[in-house]
């Protein structure tokens, strides 16, 4: 049966999934869901994942949504180590991600901002929204970073949950014109990840619609 990813190019939870399924090195189809058509609130992606969103990957038999718990299920069953066999390691690596997955990147969700941008009849401003959360959320991980167990990635020297979160924030932050140049930590982590195959196969201009 093919393993099937429904995304978004620019999404960052589906960009996530991509570096997994990378590292998995599976063989693996992608079948665009628009955002910005609202593809993600059409009755064939409501019928696969109820809350209208991407990703949703199709393996084993299996319709998986949530990008934290697909990367989970292919840690489990493909063998990746993404995160540490000890409890503190494990610990760790999960304040870190969800540091990324559950604090900055919600709140900087597309349909969030619009919100925001909408409701204050427009003085909030889409690039005003991205700085006020994204700079100040990643400034906070590079302080998690200043730790013993921080490598050449996040947590030693072995890819895990949590830079597979702070690719896609990074690259959200390149996008909006954040400035990252006070994060060195980050900067390095970044510059090792950006050297793994997975990762550059994973990057979104890879996705970007023709045309």
């Amino acid at each position: 049966m093919a393993t099937v990813l429904y995304d978004y190019w620019r999404s960052s939870a589906s960009y996530r999934v991509r570096i997994a399924l990378g590292l998995a090195g599976l063989e693996w189809e992608s079948r665009p869901v628009d955002l910005l058509t609202a593809d993600h609130k059409a009755p064939e992606n409501l019928a696969r994942n109820p809350q209208g969103l991407v990703p949703t990957l199709e393996i084993d038999g299996l319709k998986l949504t949530q990008s934290l718990a697909i990367l989970e299920y292919l840690d489990e069953t493909r063998g990746l180590g993404l995160v540490p066999a000890d409890a503190a390691g494990r610990a760790r690596v999960r304040a870190l991600a969800y540091a990324v997955a559950m604090e900055i990147a919600p709140i900087c969700n597309l349909s969030t901002a619009r919100h925001a941008v909408a409701a204050s009849g427009g003085a909030i401003t889409m690039e005003g929204w991205m700085h006020a959360f994204i700079g100040p959320g990643l400034a906070a991980v590079e302080r998690m970073l200043d730790h013993p167990s921080t490598g050449r990635y996040c947590h030693g020297d072995h890819v895990t949950l949590a830079d597979l979160c702070l690719v896609p924030q990074m690259y959200n932050a390149a996008r909006w014109a954040v400035d990252t140049s006070a994060l060195p930590r980050i900067t390095a982590i970044m510059a090792a990840l950006h050297d793994l195959p997975a990762v550059a196969a994973a990057h979104p201009d890879r996705f970007k619609p023709k045309g």
